[in-house]
C-alpha cells in the first residue's frame, strides 16, 4: 500500500544505516536558542557552523515569538542549557511580504473557502519593526533572566549572510 508518506520513510531507512547521533545530550551545547522561520531554504546548522547538539532551533512562520515560542524558551533556558538566543527571519519572507493578517485570512477564504480568522498568523510587513518588538518581548518576559543573551538578525536567502540588525 503506497502512502503519501512512502519518499520520506524510504529516505529514513537510509538515514538510520549511517545515523551517528546516538547519545547526544538533550541539551543545548552551545548555549543556543536560534529561532527561525519554517522556510525551507534555511539551514541552521549550516549557516551558524553549527553541528546536531549544538543549539535549540525553534522554527514557524517568520520567526515570529508568539507565546509558544516564549513557553519554549523558558523550557530551554532553565532545562536544556540555553543562555543566549537569536531570532533571525530571513528575506523575501511570504509573512513579511503581505500587509497583514486580514490578507491573509482573505487570500485563504478566497482561494481554498477556508475561514481562518480564527487564528492569529502575526505577519508584518514591517519584517525589522517586527523583529525589534519580538527582541523586547523576550528580553521583557517575567519568567526569562535579565542577563539573558538577545540579538536579531536578518538571513539573506539569495547570499546566505546573516546580518545583525542594530536596535
Amino acid at each position: 500500500m503506497s502512502t503519501a508518506f512512502d519518499d520520506v520513510l524510504a529516505a529514513n531507512e537510509d538515514y538510520v544505516r549511517d545515523f551517528g547521533l546516538a547519545g547526544l545530550e538533550p541539551v543545548a551545547a552551545r548555549g543556543l536558542a536560534l529561532v527561525t522561520c519554517m522556510d525551507s531554504r534555511i539551514e541552521p546548522l549550516d549557516m551558524l557552523g553549527l553541528k546536531p547538539g549544538d543549539a535549540k532551533i525553534l522554527r514557524n512562520a517568520g520567526a515570529r515569538v508568539t507565546d509558544d515560542t516564549l513557553r519554549t524558551l523558558v523550557l530551554a533556558v532553565y532545562l536544556l542549557g540555553v543562555n543566549r538566543v537569536m531570532v533571525l527571519p530571513h528575506t523575501r519572507c511570504k509573512m513579511a511580504s503581505v500587509s497583514g493578517d486580514a490578507e491573509v485570512h482573505d487570500i485563504i477564504a478566497t482561494q481554498y473557502g477556508v475561514d481562518t480568522r480564527s487564528l492569529e498568523f502575526h505577519t508584518d510587513n514591517d519584517q525589522i519593526g517586527a523583529l525589534r518588538h519580538d527582541l523586547e518581548r523576550i528580553r521583557h518576559h517575567p519568567l526569562l533572566p535579565a542577563d539573558l543573551a538577545v540579538m536579531g538578525a536578518l538571513y539573506d536567502v539569495d547570499t546566505g549572510r546573516v546580518t545583525p540588525v542594530r536596535e
